[in-house]
This record gives C-alpha cells, structure tokens and sequence, in this order.
C-alpha cells in the first residue's frame, strides 16, 4: 500500500508541475509576460529611432561644416565615428532598464498599474508556489483596475488606498519576506503559522482589498452611467 501511495504522491507532483507549466503559458503570468514583451519592443523601438535621429544630426552637422570649411579626409572619418559612438551609446541607453525593485510612488495611476505588473511579474519566481497562485490572481485582476484608475483623481480615497496598497505594502511585505533567510521561513510562530503563510495571507488580503477597491470605482462609472441614462430618457423620452 505505501509503494502505490508513493507512485500516486509522485504523480500528482509531476501533474502539479505540468499545470503549473500550462498556467504560466495560458494564464495571467502569461498575459503579463506578453505586456513585458510588448514593453521591450516599444523601448528597443524608442532606443532605435533616438539613435538613427543622433546619426542624422551629427551627419548633418558635418555637412553644414563641410559646407563652411573644408574638413578633410580626416575630418570627414572623424564625424563619421562620433556619429556612430553617439547614436551607440543613444541605443545602449534607451534600451537598458533597470530591475522592477520597487513601485515609485509619484507616478500617475494608470501607469502605477501598470508598474505594479511588472514588479509582481518580477518577483513571483522567488515565491512559494501558493504565493505564486495568489499573485497570478492579482496580476489577472490589474487590467480591469488600470481602467478604472486611470479615469480617476489620484486624490480619491479609494485611488489612495489602491496607490498605497500597490506602491509600500504590497511590496514592503514581499521585500520583508526575501530577507528572511530560507533556514527560517518554515519555522512556526506564537500563532503556529509559518512566514510562508503569513506571506500567503497577507498577498490574499491585498488580492481582496484591491478587488473591493476596483469594484467600487467601476460601480461609479455604472451609476454615473444609469444617472446620464435616467436623465436623457426623462428629458427627452417620448410618452406612450
């Protein structure tokens, strides 16, 4: 009987691994690595037309001085390698960022979204799977946010909490738990639970406290809808 147990133990790991596998190619991890890309091509893009434009500057600049004065062989070769270091170092540049650390907490609302989905698609790997699950779930829910936020005054209450929960405590709680060394993070504490539990329960809150967030916003642009709604169909309705 524990030989059959332990072939059916090793088959549901290697099942678990297999979904695991078909989630991130379908799922939201999928979605958020498609956006990285489309991110990467942009910034490659922006690097490449930032570079040709130094190019043609500098080629410029040399024919107008070539224009004036004779600059030579010499001159012309000279012109020809600062043209191609510059527009180098343009691209270089341009297409080099820096690893998602952390959620800056000046930026516009959409765009804070839109960073907090990069962090979390940076930092999911170094995660337990069940916080893995329960980040999934977040990053799943963010396009939906994004919308809602973005038409919104970053004053607003909601889009306060919503700022917070994205830029510090989400964030601060997954930086907390990479500096607790592995050794520890089974260890129980004064409520019997683990640190990857406390990880997992405080991701859940913030998965349930963004959700309510978004679902309020959204119910406000439904009102306002129904209200213009009411308002045209009362003014300008025509009776039975």
């Amino acid at each position: 009987m524990s030989e059959t147990d332990d072939r059916v133990t090793k088959a549901l790991v290697r099942f678990d691994r297999v979904m695991a596998v078909v989630d991130e190619k379908q799922g939201p991890v999928a979605a958020q690595a498609r956006a990285e890309r489309q991110r990467t091509i942009k910034r490659y893009g922006k690097a490449g037309r930032n570079a040709a434009l130094g190019l043609l500057a500098i080629s410029l600049g040399a024919i107008v001085v070539g224009l004036v004065t004779p600059i030579g062989l010499f001159g012309f070769l000279a012109a020809v390698l600062l043209a191609v270091a510059i527009a180098g170092l343009l691209f270089v540049w341009g297409v080099r960022e820096e690893p998602v650390t952390a959620v800056r907490t000046d930026l516009p609302n959409g765009e804070m979204v839109q960073r907090f989905g990069s962090y979390l698609y940076q930092s999911r790997r170094a995660l337990p799977a069940p916080a893995q699950e329960v980040v999934d779930q977040i990053s799943g829910n963010l396009g939906t946010l994004k919308q809602t936020l973005e038409r919104t005054n970053p004053m607003d209450p909601d889009a306060q909490d919503a700022r917070r929960l994205m830029s510090l405590h989400l964030p601060g709680l997954i930086d907390r738990y990479a500096k607790v060394p592995a050794a520890y993070r089974s260890e129980t504490d004064a409520e019997g639970k683990t640190i990857d539990q406390r990880l997992v329960e405080g991701l859940t809150a913030t998965r349930t406290a963004l959700g309510e967030l978004s679902e309020r916003l959204a119910k406000r642009d439904v009102d306002a809808f129904s209200t213009q709604g009411r308002f045209i169909e009362s003014k300008y309705g025509q009776a039975d």
